[in-house]
């Protein structure tokens, strides 16, 4: 019994102390999100401009952005996009509720993620929508405020005080959606948002569990089991990156120009850069991805290992 109990890896969420699970999560998502805006930002600013007006690529974007607005030009937006801190865990908390309530009815592995992946995508993009319309509006700024329909007043550009100039600025673009669009403006893109991000983590953990045994398969019988995880989870990411990355491109779009109509956008896009119009910011996405997905694989892991309760520590083994 004890030999049973000692191989389980999986820790559920009944196993966990809740309060140092959210705690340690914040700090775990935070983290990520600082490191990986950057690029984010540069995906945002490829995907809506027209063509190759601005920028030839991400590196390229990468340098541009660093010598005409420094290395503050490339958090535009982040004090805002840290309220996606919300959707981070209402998404952590229905993968695991609905992974939960999955296993009364299979115990596949690859559907209980499958499902729940799902699941959290859709309540996260409800808290996360908003949030990145306005996030976007902001990213687009400086070097790129030709991309977008909103224009930061000049006094906001000028500001020299951080807390005003990020608050300021927030206010302003705010106060522009909402006299445009309503409040609706503020769930632009919510549809495309959905067909985005509910495939791709939908997609991401299927991919994760099969180039997961894959690797297993491949490796030398003594390789660490933390090492194929963490290989793992980048290739997962890159796949379902590449997959869902012409839904991201019209999202982007459809958020930032103030389009309304998915279809529209796509047959617009299609016609004006033809089919690699739809891979616009993919490369700047894979690289954004690829530490999230060793944080998700490693780092939530190792969260839940560090939250699991007292009595259960010696009962499990990695």
């Amino acid at each position: 019994m004890m030999q049973q109990k000692r191989n389980i890896q999986i820790i559920e969420w009944e196993d966990l102390d809740k309060r140092k699970f959210y705690s340690l999560g914040v700090f775990m998502t935070m983290t990520t999100r600082a490191v990986v805006y950057p690029f984010t930002l540069i995906r945002t600013r490829l995907q809506v401009q027209k063509g190759k007006s601005l920028y030839n690529g991400t590196f390229d974007a990468f340098f541009k952005i660093l010598k005409a607005e420094g290395a503050r030009g490339l958090y535009r937006g982040f004090m805002v996009n840290t309220f996606t801190l919300i959707s981070g865990q209402a998404y952590i908390t229905t993968y695991e509720l609905v992974r939960k309530y999955v296993s009364c009815y299979s115990s596949n592995n690859t559907v209980k993620s499958l499902v729940a992946g799902g699941a959290a995508s859709l309540v996260a993009q409800s808290i996360t929508v908003p949030i990145d319309v306005v996030s976007q509006q902001l990213m687009v700024q400086g070097h790129g405020c030709q991309l977008t329909r909103f224009k930061l007043k000049p006094k906001m550009v000028m500001a020299t005080s951080k807390q005003k100039l990020t608050f300021g600025q927030t206010r302003d673009i705010v106060v522009q959606i909402f006299h445009v669009d309503g409040f609706r403006g503020f769930y632009r893109g919510y549809v495309a948002s959905l067909l985005t991000y509910i495939p791709n983590s939908a997609v991401w953990w299927p991919f994760y569990h099969f180039y997961g045994e894959q690797l297993s398969r491949l490796a030398p019988a003594d390789c660490p089991h933390l090492l194929l995880q963490a290989v793992a989870g980048p290739m997962a990411a890159a796949t379902a990156s590449t997959l869902t990355n012409p839904m991201d491109v019209i999202r982007a779009r459809v958020q930032v120009e103030g389009r309304s109509s998915i279809i529209e956008t796509f047959r617009q896009l299609l016609a004006e850069e033809g089919v690699w119009g739809l891979t616009k910011g993919l490369s700047a996405r894979i690289i954004s991805s690829t530490p999230t997905s060793v944080m998700i694989v490693i780092g939530y892991e190792t969260l839940k290992r560090l939250s699991l309760r007292p009595e259960l520590v010696d009962s499990r083994h990695w």
